[in-house]
């Protein structure tokens, strides 16, 4: 098998079976597999996976597992050389998954890559960036995000002096869609189960450098995702004080600095 794809999704069927009827609709040379697997499942997923898409495996939760342990399950139901990740809220275009295929398997130094994501309007979607810094959350979670200096460093993590429209080595990838060869996650290791949500993708992106892989955002595919920002709605303050999102975002940050703690930047291009 040359390449598994696995959908994770989380209790929206309109979005999930959108996603799946654009990858059945792409083109794609190569034999692969399409593995679906759900958190907290809900009768309606069910009905639609059982009589719209029964030729799609699918693995089903009534719990909220979580986004990585829907990965995990994936993972242990794949038999690709390549997988590639989606989350269920993702619009696949028609020559994508080829695209991302041809470029990740022509280099066997490239561990993961990820394809240029655009909102459902067609804007640009930012996905690609520097690692995080303790005063990014800071300064992304309250008003002092507004200050010139804080303006500059957030610019940087956001890699807007890239213009985002050539193959670029980058720090980490937004995890909604990444395509990693099953040789780098055998020696990488999977996500790190001690996030529930947020900072898996920093996390593993980072590993994927210290084991000697390459991080390439592949602009060359592009997909449409559904991007709901639930950790920053409203005002910073409000998000702090009130949103469950926002407190599971800063406790995973807080869970990435502990591990990596006196450890070096990985280097690269």
């Amino acid at each position: 098998m040359d390449l598994s794809i696995i959908v994770t999704n989380y209790g929206n069927p309109e979005l999930l079976r959108l996603c799946l009827n654009s990858i059945k609709k792409s083109t794609i040379g190569v034999r692969h597999e399409l593995v679906v697997c759900d958190s907290k499942t809900l009768e309606e997923t069910e009905t639609m996976m059982r009589e719209e898409f029964p030729d799609i495996s699918f693995f089903p939760d009534k719990k909220n597992i979580g986004f990585l342990a829907c990965v995990d399950k994936g993972l242990d139901h794949c038999r690709g050389e390549y997988i590639l990740i989606l989350n269920g809220d993702i619009i696949v275009k028609p020559d994508s998954i080829q695209k991302m295929y041809d470029y990740i398997a022509s280099d066997k130094s490239i561990g993961m890559i990820g394809p240029k994501l655009l909102n459902f309007n067609g804007a640009f979607q930012e996905s690609c960036f520097r690692f995080y810094k303790p005063m990014t959350i800071v300064y992304r979670r309250t008003f002092l995000g507004k200050l010139p200096f804080a303006k500059k460093h957030l610019d940087q993590f956001l890699m807007r002096d890239y213009d985002h429209a050539e193959p670029r080595e980058v720090d980490w990838l937004m995890g909604s869609s990444l395509m990693v060869s099953k040789e780098a996650v055998n020696k990488v290791g999977r996500m790190d189960s001690r996030y529930f949500m947020y900072m898996e993708d920093v996390d593993w992106c980072r590993r994927f450098w210290e084991n000697g892989f390459k991080v390439v955002y592949y602009p060359l595919a592009s997909m449409h995702h559904y991007h709901g920002k639930g950790s920053s709605k409203g005002s910073a303050i409000k998000s702090l004080i009130s949103s469950k999102l926002a407190w599971t975002h800063i406790m995973s940050a807080l869970k990435y600095f502990w591990k990596f703690f006196g450890k070096p930047l990985p280097v690269h291009k």
